[in-house]
């Protein structure tokens, strides 16, 4: 059988160790920059909704989420190669997310677009379902290992809805008083 996956991609998810270190490396990659910047003012001063973990959370819980996506990788490429042809579909759907994943801190905390995060992670989130969907069959194990992330997902989109939207209206809170300014000098 013939994959349109590139060799490198299924090779990589054949070795274990190689499966998880792969998002664990770009993770970690991805989001070095990171711990500069939530310690910034730009990121104490935004207004975020309720439930906010401290930031010491997500060095804790980024790579369990990682291994266990890893490993589901490896499961879905073992599949693949038993001849389940669901599981091309299954592990381009994974590398589409790991991607979708990888752009989110950069676009947050380095762009510091909240707006152009809620796009990537809402993209990311509804991938990274159906891919947890369709596993089911193919490997229940592979489904298992990414409900974990499947709900921190959910819980991640909350927060950056929250902060997208509580700073808009900020925003808006303060345009109107820049308007008011103007107007009285006027």
């Amino acid at each position: 059988m013939t994959s349109t996956i590139p060799a490198f991609l299924l090779v990589a998810a054949r070795i274990p160790a190689v499966a998880i270190g792969l998002p664990l490396g770009l993770g970690f990659l991805s989001g070095y920059p990171t711990a500069q910047v939530v310690r910034s003012d730009w990121y104490k001063n935004l207004r975020k909704p309720p439930g906010q973990p401290p930031r010491q959370v997500f060095p804790i819980v980024w790579p369990l989420l990682y291994a266990s996506m890893g490993y589901a990788s490896h499961l879905i490429v073992a599949a693949l190669d038993r001849g389940d042809l669901r599981a091309e579909l299954a592990l381009k759907l994974y590398y589409a997310q790991l991607g979708l994943n990888l752009a989110w801190s950069p676009l947050f905390f380095g762009f510091k677009r909240p707006g152009l995060a809620l796009v990537d992670i809402a993209a990311l989130a509804g991938t990274t379902f159906y891919l947890t969907k369709i596993l089911g069959p193919i490997s229940a194990t592979a489904a298992y290992l990414l409900l974990p992330y499947c709900a921190w997902l959910s819980f991640a989109t909350y927060l950056n809805v929250g902060i997208w939207w509580m700073e808009a209206k900020n925003k808006d809170k303060k345009r109107v008083v820049c308007a008011g300014v103007v107007r009285r000098n006027s």
